[in-house]
């Protein structure tokens, strides 16, 4: 029995979510182009159903970690547009007062730990949140993503053998986009079937369409039921495709216009749109309302990005220690 059920409201949060991450990254991959936006950025364009499933999914009290490809969480989190823009430019009115960037967005009040830059750097981090909400007795679950390159840590082995030992409330989710950087999965391991990594440890496990925001959600939902019932983690393999390069800098040569065509075709976004006009949850005019709405948010965000003041010289060593009378913050 599915803990949160999915409904016609749930189909509407959907499309509107989902159309804000893609179309606040199109705007990203623009402004970078442009230079406005500096240094690494990932694109989420083509994955957002593997957010926005698994936010149905959750409840409030419950926390969200990533990599470096982390803008969409934080949007679908309920982090405001105009945070993560400003982050990504680099100014002070940034979630992270513009010390991260795009692969550092972090909102304490979202529940959301992090964009995370070092591969697979934020598994322990997962396992470690959801030892402290089962230490402090709550009810809440962590849910920790990463990528299908990071599955090759050592990190994950340690993890996953932690929380499955302490049966700790986690949902170890691995976005497989089919490529780690520019190497395709079948080049890097002779088992297809990530989510089979999970046996090793006795840990329930599951392949799931990550294209479909459906699946994902009841998957997640029962991987999260599971979680709060104190019967430990869960891994699943999210099957998914991004649009676009690893980075803003990769060209993505190394696949075929076929196979991107062949994803296109499964856009997550329009197989919501087409369920809210087939089962009349809405018109177009509700439709084309909520596309202007979105483009709204987007044009503030880059608005309030480029009004938004530099970091000052003297904040350099602001947020490094808890006490700020360290001895050793002073140069």
């Amino acid at each position: 029995m599915s803990a949160v059920e999915i409904n016609k409201d749930t189909y509407l949060k959907w499309f509107e979510s989902m159309l804000l991450m893609r179309k606040f990254e199109e705007k990203t991959g623009q402004l970078y182009g442009q230079q406005k936006i500096r240094g690494f950025c990932h694109l989420y364009i083509g994955q957002e159903a593997v957010v926005a499933g698994a936010i149905s999914a959750m409840q409030k009290g419950d926390s969200m970690l990533t990599s470096y490809r982390d803008h969409a969480h934080g949007l679908a989190l309920g982090m405001s547009a105009n945070s993560i823009m400003a982050e990504m430019y680099g100014k002070v009115t940034g979630c992270s007062k513009g010390k991260g960037g795009s692969m550092h967005i972090f909102s304490k009040e979202h529940n959301f730990y992090g964009g995370h830059g070092i591969v697979g750097g934020q598994m322990p981090l997962g396992a470690g949140i959801a030892f402290a909400e089962k230490y402090k007795g709550t009810n809440n679950v962590n849910i920790c993503y990463m990528g299908d390159g990071a599955v090759r840590q050592g990190a994950l082995n340690e993890s996953f053998n932690m929380a499955m030992l302490w049966k700790l409330p986690v949902v170890f989710v691995c976005e497989n986009n089919g490529y780690a950087m520019g190497t395709s999965v079948e080049r890097t391991t002779n088992m297809m079937d990530i989510y089979k990594i999970g046996l090793g440890f006795d840990m329930p496990c599951a392949p799931v369409d990550g294209m479909d925001p459906v699946a994902v959600h009841n998957a997640m939902d029962e991987a999260i039921q599971r979680a709060r019932a104190g019967e430990g983690p869960t891994f699943l393999e999210m099957r998914t495709y991004r649009y676009r390069g690893h980075s803003m800098s990769d060209p993505a040569k190394y696949r075929t216009k076929e196979e991107l065509e062949e994803y296109k075709a499964k856009d997550p976004i329009e197989q919501v749109r087409e369920v809210i006009l087939k089962e009349k949850y809405a018109d177009e005019a509700w439709i084309t309302e909520i596309e202007e709405k979105v483009k709204s948010i987007v044009d503030e965000s880059v608005k309030f990005a480029e009004e938004s003041p530099w970091p000052q010289p003297e904040e350099l060593f602001d947020d490094i220690y808890v006490d700020t009378n360290y001895p050793f913050q002073e140069v």
